[in-house]
């Protein structure tokens, strides 16, 4: 599985690029995961669900199944934060998987910068930054895309990863 990364400082767009990006991956055949980094905790359960009261009762991992997903909820407890390959160890095969909030990983990332957020770039830091969406002039020698050219961010992941479209 290929690893890629979408970086920027909170606010600039990268959830809304990544929702506008998937659409044109898949498009081309390839099967896409995400895995997101949240800064601050958070629980996709709710207090008073028989699941919400098995985790509060201990147990480790629970999974939840319908006709149309399953999720898995593993609590920590008292374990490390997992790394990202651990992470990516608990994913199902596929071809790419865009990765959102792990500023620090040494994979290569898209930075979405806009100058109006008050925040300096990423770029002139990292060199794990492979290229900047943004509607600023710049000055790198990195390569630049717009930031509502999701056709063009799709081409330049698929290009510097080696990917190759597939009949959908």
């Amino acid at each position: 599985m290929k690893v890629f990364g979408i970086a920027g400082y909170s606010g600039s767009g990268k959830t809304t690029l990544l929702e506008k990006l998937i659409p044109q991956l898949t498009a081309r055949g390839l099967k896409v995961s995400v895995i997101k980094h949240a800064h601050h905790g958070f629980d996709i359960d709710k207090p008073g669900k028989d699941s919400y009261r098995h985790r509060e009762a201990g147990a480790t991992e629970v999974l939840l199944s319908c006709g149309d997903r399953w999720a898995l909820m593993h609590e920590r407890r008292d374990e490390v934060e997992p790394t990202l390959n651990e992470l990516i160890g608990h994913l199902s095969p596929c071809d790419l998987v865009l990765i959102e909030g792990f500023k620090q990983e040494p994979v290569p990332k898209l930075e979405v910068y806009r100058p109006e957020n008050g925040k300096p770039p990423l770029f002139p830091e990292r060199n794990d930054i492979v290229a900047v969406a943004t509607d600023a002039a710049i000055d790198t020698s990195l390569p630049t895309l717009p930031l509502n050219d999701y056709a063009a961010m799709a081409d330049f992941v698929m290009n510097h990863l080696n990917l190759q479209a597939r009949p959908c």
